[in-house]
Parts: structure tokens; C-alpha cells; sequence
């Protein structure tokens, strides 16, 4: 097996040169990082990964701490992350907090212990422990998908000091209900996630938003929380058809969700659109499966991946930039769940 020593004779430089091209530890001239480039791919050298980790002080090692892996939507969100950090050179451990507080503290703790150069995480509703954790020990970290807000929860003020990465959450929703309202819709239901979480909050503000930019009352009854699952859904929606004055349009606020609407629209003998349109935000890649096919706003999941990759090394390249907060455009996916006839599918962003 070559060793680094092999390397420095076939590219005729030193030991120390060849670790400083590997290791990035110090600028080497481009012809000389080549030629020690070529001697690694003639020789077939191996770095030794711990031996290097002594060397820098870094693992090349990105912990990554998701809820639901199984969930489509971060199943997209993890092959973003992980192609990124395979082409930056960089393994990928995955742990999954469960949406539980206490639990997501100990895994992000975990990963630490492990040496991991830096965490990205999709924090909880309420992810105090783990900001704490976080901060107390200065670990490079990148939030996802779910900002982390200061002070009390109400989601006013982003966390300073942490980068973050998302969708645009407000503006998509508010147009699944304008688009609603335009087919002649005038009580418009929203089955909401989580609350605590700011991708809820964000898309009860776009439905509010959205109601007002189409001239249409805001009714609190017409909102029900299905905490982000199928089964919660399932049992708000529930609610919603149980009310004096149903809504006859329902946007359901991620897909989980809408399973479980379908479920108890089903549960009903109510046919969508016919009895019920509706639209969601989240698309998957079999909504266009379903009779009829569902209209959606779709998520960038796997640019988000990589997007929370590229800005975790920024930070670990740069540890005293300031904090940025990256928001991602969303996708009007148009199909017939809406009542609209069937057309040719084009997305548009939002």
C-alpha cells in the first residue's frame, strides 16, 4: 500500500507539502498541488482519515439530525445532504430526533461526541435544550427546513448566530387559497402542523394572507391543527366536516396531512374535488397517482440538502461570519384535486 512518504518521491516534494495539499492546511503553488494530485491518482494513496483528523482537527464528518426520515420529504432532504457532503469529501452520520425535545438534545450531543465538524438539524417545536446545548459548546451548526426563533414563541425574531435554511412557506400557501377562492370557494379550511414549529406558523400566516388578498372573512373554526401526521389530520379534518357550515376547500399543510384528510373525507363517502377540493403544500412523487390528482406546492427538498451542506462549510471555512438565513423558492404544481380540469402539468415558482 503507497504511502504519503511514496507520494513525495513520485511528485518530487516534500512529506510536508504532500500533507498540506491533502490536508489544506497551507496554500501550495498550483503546479506543485497538481503534481501531488497526479502521484495520488498514479500511486493509488489512500489518505489515512484519523491520521489527518490529528492533523487539522477536523473529521470530515457532517452530523445530520432529521424527524420522520421516512417521510418523502426529508427522505429528498437527506439525498441533498448527502450527495453534498460526498462531493465536498465529507461523510454523513444521521440520527433522528424523534420531534422530541429532550431526545433531540441527546442525539445532537451524540454527534458532537463524535467529532462530527458540524450538525445540521431540523429542530423541534421547542428546541431550547438543544440551542443551549449548541451554544454552550460553539457547535457549527446549520437549522433546516424549521427556523429557530429568540425570546417567547411567537416566531417573530430568527435566532441570531445561527445560520438556517428554508422554503418559503407564506407566500405558497397564500396562493393555494387565492387559487381556491378563484374557483368560487368562500369557506376555505387549513388542516395546520405542529404548533411551535415556524413552518406552521408561516403557513397559517399565508392562509390569512391569502384570504385577505381574496376578500374573504378570516374564521378560527375554519383552521384545526393535524400536528403534522396523518392520524392527527385525519382527526381534524374530521372536526372540520363536523361544523354547522363545513368548508367546501381544504388546504392541508404538509403530506402527511393530506393522507390523513383524504382518510376522513373517504370515512364520509365525500369525493374530492366533487364534495371537497383540495390542495396541499408538499408534493410526492405519487400525488399525481391519486383519482384525482392532487394539486400542490412543491418543496425544493433536495436543493435544501445541499443548500444547508454549501452553507455549513461556509461556516466552518469562515467561523466569524455573520449568520445568514437562506430561504429557498417553492412550486405550483396545478392539477385536478382543485376542481380545475385536467392540464398539462407546469410548474411555476412562488
Amino acid at each position: 500500500m503507497p504511502t504519503m512518504a511514496d507520494v513525495a518521491r513520485s511528485a518530487g516534494v516534500s512529506v510536508a507539502t504532500v500533507s498540506h495539499v491533502l490536508n489544506g492546511t497551507r496554500p501550495v503553488l498550483p503546479h506543485t498541488r497538481q503534481a501531488v494530485l497526479d502521484a495520488v491518482e498514479e500511486l493509488g494513496y489512500t489518505p489515512n482519515g484519523l491520521a489527518r483528523s490529528l492533523v487539522t482537527s477536523r473529521t470530515r464528518s457532517i452530523g445530520l439530525a432529521v424527524s420522520a426520515i421516512s417521510n418523502p420529504y426529508f427522505t429528498e432532504i437527506l439525498q441533498g445532504v448527502e450527495s453534498s457532503a460526498l462531493e465536498n469529501g465529507y461523510s454523513l452520520l444521521i440520527a433522528d430526533p424523534h420531534d422530541d425535545p429532550a431526545h433531540e438534545r441527546k442525539v445532537v450531543q451524540l454527534l458532537h461526541e463524535r467529532r462530527v465538524d458540524g450538525v445540521i438539524v431540523a429542530p423541534s417545536a421547542h428546541p431550547r435544550e438543544l440551542v443551549a446545548y449548541l451554544t454552550r459548546h460553539a457547535v457549527p451548526v446549520v437549522f433546516l427546513d424549521r427556523l429557530v426563533h429568540t425570546g417567547a414563541d411567537d416566531g417573530e425574531r430568527e435566532a441570531p448566530g445561527f445560520d438556517q435554511v428554508c422554503a418559503e412557506n407564506a407566500e405558497p400557501t397564500a396562493g393555494l387559497v387565492t387559487h381556491l377562492a378563484s374557483l368560487g370557494h368562500r369557506r376555505i379550511g387549513l388542516v395546520a402542523g405542529l404548533p411551535g414549529l415556524s413552518t406552521t406558523s408561516e403557513r397559517i400566516n399565508g392562509y390569512r394572507h391569502g384570504l385577505a388578498t381574496a376578500g374573504l372573512p378570516h374564521d378560527e373554526r375554519l383552521v384545526v391543527h393535524g400536528d403534522s401526521s396523518a392520524d392527527g389530520a385525519e382527526r381534524a379534518t374530521a372536526s372540520l366536516l363536523s361544523l354547522a357550515v363545513p368548508p367546501t376547500a381544504l388546504v392541508t399543510a404538509n403530506n402527511a396531512m393530506t393522507i390523513g384528510a383524504l382518510r376522513a373525507l373517504r370515512e364520509r363517502g365525500l369525493a374530492v374535488p366533487g364534495d371537497m377540493a383540495l390542495c396541499c403544500f408538499d408534493d410526492f412523487d405519487w400525488a399525481d397517482l391519486f383519482s384525482p390528482r392532487l394539486t400542490a406546492v412543491a418543496q425544493p427538498g433536495r436543493e435544501l440538502g445541499a443548500r444547508a451542506v454549501r452553507v455549513l462549510l461556509d461556516r466552518l471555512a469562515a467561523p466569524d461570519r455573520p449568520a445568514r438565513t437562506v430561504r429557498l423558492p417553492c412550486t405550483f404544481v396545478h392539477r385536478t384535486s382543485c376542481g380545475c380540469p385536467a392540464r398539462p402539468e407546469k410548474g411555476t415558482d412562488t
